[in-house]
């Protein structure tokens, strides 16, 4: 796999890459192979892209000095809407983390984040989840899975049955199918029959779109029990 950094700071680049193959060294191999490319601008990271068609990650910062903060991640969704893109900013309030996610990013890692934090962006995002640190612990710390401003509607308002709400809770928490699989017991189709009635009840087509209306929607979604057993993003 080929996975792009886009950053004007090379001494930042230069150590998240080395951080990057290091893991991949570990004997966990908590990151797959892949070959690590860089760019310090758009027009570098454009050109970068055109020669490399293959690309399966983007790591893209949202303070390029020829970017204009949100638009540029805009234009990397119409350009490369297959890639997933990684936001990377020092900026991590949630206004910040939820404004990436609406605009199209699958995931949200912050200058400051543990290289583990990083990791786990990587492994979710890649598994097809939606990686939200800032969001996601604060809802934890809170002793809730939710992401709204925490008005009076509640889990009921969604319209889900208690195990599609099971499944949301899992994907607020950025998990991926396999792991909503292996918490809940279900197979791969029925995890996937779930996520496609939730979905269509929330009238949205993917995780992204999904996290994003339970944001807006300020609904809580209370724990259940062995919830403490996923392990916060």
């Amino acid at each position: 796999m080929k996975l792009l950094l886009v950053d004007d700071h090379g001494l930042f680049r230069e150590g998240l890459s080395l951080l990057i193959q290091q893991q991949m060294t570990l004997q966990d191999k908590r990151l797959p192979l892949c070959h690590v490319l860089e760019a310090g601008s758009m027009r570098e990271a454009v050109d970068t892209a055109h020669r490399h068609p293959d690309l399966g990650l983007v790591f893209l910062d949202l303070g390029l000095p020829d970017g204009q903060g949100l638009d540029t991640l805009a234009q990397w969704r119409q350009w490369l809407p297959q890639v997933p893109v990684v936001i990377l900013s020092a900026d991590d309030r949630h206004d910040t983390v939820m404004a990436a996610i609406e605009a199209g990013a699958s995931g949200f890692i912050s200058k400051t984040a543990r290289s583990a934090d990083m990791c786990d962006a990587v492994q979710t995002v890649l598994s097809g989840g939606v990686y939200l640190p800032a969001v996601t612990r604060a809802a934890h710390d809170a002793g809730m899975v939710g992401l709204g401003a925490g008005d009076d509607r509640t889990e009921s308002d969604l319209g889900l049955s208690a195990r599609q709400l099971d499944v949301l809770r899992l994907l607020v928490d950025g998990r991926p199918n396999k792991d909503i699989c292996r918490v809940l017991n279900l197979t791969e189709s029925t995890v996937k029959t779930h996520l496609a009635a939730i979905f269509r009840k929330l009238g949205v087509n993917n995780r992204t779109q999904a996290v994003v209306a339970v944001a807006r929607r300020g609904v809580r979604l209370p724990m259940s029990p062995g919830d403490d057993l996923i392990g916060g993003a």
